[in-house]
């Protein structure tokens, strides 16, 4: 009678997961998401072809992550892209690893900005439309401006350069896009 599996494949994703939030994408080795999960590498080369696989997978997964934290994030602003901006710099501050790895980090088959944040909702589409429902002249141009302020904001949190508070953040988006 064959031995029954005990390691699933989403036991070693979730486990390869978890090391990325904490210990960054480049620390996730088969040997470590081996000893962590508790098992040889067998089981995670039984699933994945390569550790290229299960990086794409731990890659996926992060996407979905951030579609979830960005969907739960409070909207406590009118103004377009003010909540997708914050939410961005939040995910920055309170999950570094993660967005290291989405947004900082060349990764195979990797998706665009856009792509991320856009999400299968149409997040930045819908903020587009929303400042051209509000009378923006050009919200293209406009997401491009009010970007470059929230990605800034985001890769300084990182490093412990940003310390403006939410309140501070949420004003400076708001007088920006006022001022486009």
């Amino acid at each position: 009678m064959a031995r029954k599996e005990s390691i699933t494949i989403q036991d070693i994703l979730h486990t390869a997961f978890e090391m990325t939030r904490e210990e960054g994408f480049v620390n996730v080795t088969a040997r470590k998401v081996a000893a962590k999960a508790g098992c040889s590498t067998q089981p995670i080369f039984r699933v994945y072809k390569n550790m290229e696989d299960l990086c794409g997978a731990v890659y996926l997964k992060t996407i979905a992550f951030f579609w979830d934290y960005y969907d739960l994030f409070p909207r406590t602003s009118n103004i377009p892209f003010v909540n997708l901006g914050m939410a961005y710099i939040a995910f920055a501050r309170e999950e570094k690893h993660l967005f290291r790895l989405l947004f900082l980090t060349e990764v195979e088959e990797k998706k665009s900005l856009y792509e991320v944040l856009n999400g299968d909702k149409g997040n930045v589409l819908t903020e587009i439309n929303k400042a051209a429902a509000s009378g923006c002249k050009d919200p293209q141009a406009m997401f491009m401006r009010m970007w470059l302020f929230i990605h800034g904001a985001a890769c300084m949190s990182l490093t412990g350069d940003y310390d403006l508070s939410d309140i501070e953040t949420k004003k400076m988006l708001e007088q920006e896009y006022a001022n486009g």
